[in-house]
């Protein structure tokens, strides 16, 4: 039992650490913000904004919802936020995980506890993906809370035409705060595995976001529509498969598997690359 009590103490310090960083807690700070600055301007703006999917405002279904329920607003918040300002956040947290402690010099200390390369990378890893969860989370219950605020609340009618009671209504916010957080953590992975490449977070930081971008791009190429199943960010928005009614499960399904190839495939760049690392400084 000395070993798992050993690696909850190492990864109870790392996680302490992510969430004590000043950097880190003004990241969320933003990200609580920006759910209610997009729920004022749509209270703001609503007029123009036609009258439902299709309406003469135009705009995402899932917009134009947001003034009839307010629980609308956390899957409006997550839609925008998903396509940058969140990767840009993990981003930032996975990819000074190994690099920032080797520019700093103090990795080589932490390896010369008795805890080993690989459990080390692994709580450097896990701690990121509750920030990653602590980062969803922030997002979702400022849109909640704002959307309650601003908007009416009550049984909410899906994209597909039926009608969910408001607490299931919640209970699917849920699972789609678990489907981003996968999402993101799968992001993660390629910022570690950058990570263990450099001694610069900022290179590791940049080249993620890098990735992110590219892969957007590629994605709305109808040329290249061939690689889009393929793409990490083509299913990060896969979430609005809950307001569907039954709950579109396959594709979800879809996105969580290729959620968990990056994983596996830049979890094991990280960990060949880090076990076989010369740390000197």
């Amino acid at each position: 039992m000395g070993a798992p009590r050993a690696w909850l103490r190492l990864l109870g310090s790392e996680v302490g650490l992510i969430f004590r960083r000043p950097r880190n807690l003004a990241m969320l700070a933003v990200l609580a913000v920006i759910p209610a600055l997009i729920g004022i301007t749509l209270l703001t703006f609503s007029g123009s904004m036609g009258d439902g999917p299709g309406g003469p405002g135009g705009g995402s279904a899932i917009f134009e919802q947001v003034t009839g329920n307010g629980l609308f607003l956390t899957f409006a918040a997550l839609s925008v936020l998903v396509q940058l300002l969140l990767p840009v956040t993990v981003a930032v947290v996975a990819g000074d995980s190994i690099a920032g402690e080797a520019g700093i010099g103090t990795l080589r200390y932490l390896l010369a506890a008795p805890a080993g390369r690989s459990r080390l990378l692994a709580v450097k890893y896990v701690g990121v993906i509750f920030f990653c969860l602590a980062a969803v989370t922030a997002v979702a219950l400022s849109a909640l809370l704002t959307g309650l605020l601003l908007f009416p609340a009550g049984p909410i009618t899906l994209l597909s035409g039926g009608t969910i009671p408001f607490l299931d209504g919640v209970l699917r916010i849920g699972v789609v705060v678990l489907y981003v957080t996968a999402g993101m953590a799968a992001l993660a992975a390629i910022a570690l595995a950058l990570s263990t490449l450099t001694e610069v977070s900022v290179g590791a930081i940049a080249s993620t976001v890098v990735v992110v971008i590219v892969a957007q791009v590629l994605g709305v190429i109808p040329q290249l529509s061939v690689i889009r199943p393929y793409l990490l960010t083509d299913w990060w928005n896969g979430f609005d498969g809950v307001l569907r009614d039954p709950v579109a499960t396959g594709e979800m399904g879809q996105g969580l598997l290729v959620f968990a190839a990056y994983v596996v495939v830049f979890g094991s760049v990280a960990w060949a690359r880090f076990t076989g690392k010369d740390i000197t400084a």
